[in-house]
């Protein structure tokens, strides 16, 4: 069935003159009606551009001058950047020249951790994360295990949160950094970081957290969460991808991955993406400011399309369910369905959603988050993610309640019946 609708979807058009604008037509026509009535549960992943960010960049794709330069121009992008720099600093807590702009969260991650542990190298070289990171992270600390560095990997309890005594316990005097995420990607899960970093410090242990998937959601004083750097993307919150930041302490110790220039004081060479970080600056100060309105909105969806899940299909786990979590973030285990095949007939329905992270889609293995918190298998592979932003209604949360419920009552048959055709 599959295989015919793929086929169906790839027919073209020849693209002769006598039909070439009829044929963009239909597709552009085609577009409009899928935007309308498709359902996008995959905020998680990525985030579309709000039009008052995209309003506040114009300006610097068609003067986008470079803000390294000295004359008049440059100046006029430098301002630029200073302005978004103090804006994002003052939205963390933080002063201006601790934070560092990058191309997205994956290098601003790369930056922390390859950055403070090459530093610190001549101390130690001994790194604690946990299991259920980032690849950004663990990818990271992989390469670093590579060239010499031990690693250790702590493990999650059932809700996804780390021991916090565990990981006293895993700090001797060769660590030199411990790398947390705050906000889980998949499961949405809330870690306890302030309490974490604190006992990081109590052994002078410098503490980084990815809080890449936090910043629409939750306060991120760095003061309070007692992190030396902290990772942020802006296409998570209604920016443009290929921009980040890495807020890094006043006093922290980190050595440039980008080398070729003294941008970003000297800790990031590159022509800084001025239209990017303007647009990144606008999204993070609108998604602050509404911020106590969209949480009560998105948690009361999410609960809803929980509940009326719940309700109607048996064999259910919510991942992460007990513990505290990001209210537009609902991981859901069905067991008796395998979760490429719930993306993919879901997307066929028209709902869009993802198994484990977006950066991870395409691959056949189970999600080595919920891996981390389940033994059973059948809690692993029907894992899926719904991930909801400001565009959700009620009434898309009741449609893709029905699509959900459809899905899997059809591939749990299929897989039913595969099962009696094999014994």
């Amino acid at each position: 069935m599959y295989g015919a609708l793929e086929l169906r979807t790839r027919q073209r058009i020849p693209p002769t003159p006598e039909n070439r604008l009829g044929s963009q037509r239909t597709f552009a026509n085609l577009e409009s009606t899928m935007s309308a009535t498709r359902i996008y549960a995959d905020y998680a992943s990525t985030t579309p551009v709000r039009p008052e960010v995209v309003e506040a960049m114009l300006p610097y794709f068609s003067d986008g001058f470079n803000a390294s330069s000295v004359h008049a121009e440059g100046r006029r992008a430098r301002r630029a950047v200073d302005d978004a720099r103090a804006t994002i600093a003052q939205l963390l807590g933080a002063q201006p020249r601790e934070i560092v702009f990058t191309s997205g969260g994956s290098e601003a991650d790369n930056l922390a951790i390859f950055g403070i542990a090459h530093a610190l190298a001549q101390r130690g070289k001994h790194l604690v994360t946990s299991a259920i990171e980032h690849h950004a992270v663990l990818h990271a600390v992989d390469q670093l295990r590579d060239e010499g560095w031990e690693v250790t990997v702590l493990d999650v309890d059932p809700r996804g949160a780390p021991d916090p005594g565990a990981f006293l316990r895993t700090l001797g005097p060769q660590t030199t950094l411990a790398t947390m995420m705050l906000a889980n990607n998949e499961i949405g899960t809330i870690a306890p970081i302030a309490a974490l970093a604190q006992v990081a410090h109590e052994r002078g242990v410098l503490f980084h957290t990815d809080a890449v998937q936090a910043p629409a959601f939750l306060s991120l004083d760095v003061d309070e969460l007692q992190v030396d750097a902290l990772s942020i993307s802006a296409h998570k919150f209604y920016g443009p991808k290929g921009v980040g930041a890495l807020y890094l302490r006043t006093g922290t110790p980190v050595r440039a991955q980008l080398v070729g220039g003294n941008q970003e004081f000297a800790k990031r060479a590159g022509t800084e993406n001025v239209a990017g970080i303007v647009g990144m600056a606008k999204a993070m100060s609108l998604a602050a400011g509404e911020r106590a309105d969209v949480v009560p909105r998105l948690r009361a969806l999410r609960d809803r399309f929980e509940s009326a899940v719940l309700g109607r299909l048996d064999a259910v786990h919510i991942n992460g369910r007990d513990a505290p979590r990001l209210p537009n973030i609902s991981n859901i285990s069905f067991a008796g369905a395998d979760a490429e095949a719930i993306v993919l007939r879901l997307d066929l329905d028209g709902a869009s959603i993802s198994s484990g992270s977006a950066c991870a889609s395409g691959a056949l293995e189970a999600s080595h988050v919920i891996a981390a918190l389940h033994s059973q298998q059948r809690w692993r592979r029907g894992a899926v993610r719904f991930s909801f932003g400001r565009a959700t209604t009620e009434d898309e949360i009741d449609r893709l309640t029905e699509l959900v419920i459809g899905a899997i009552g059809d591939l749990r048959g299929v897989a039913t019946a595969n099962l009696v055709r094999a014994t």
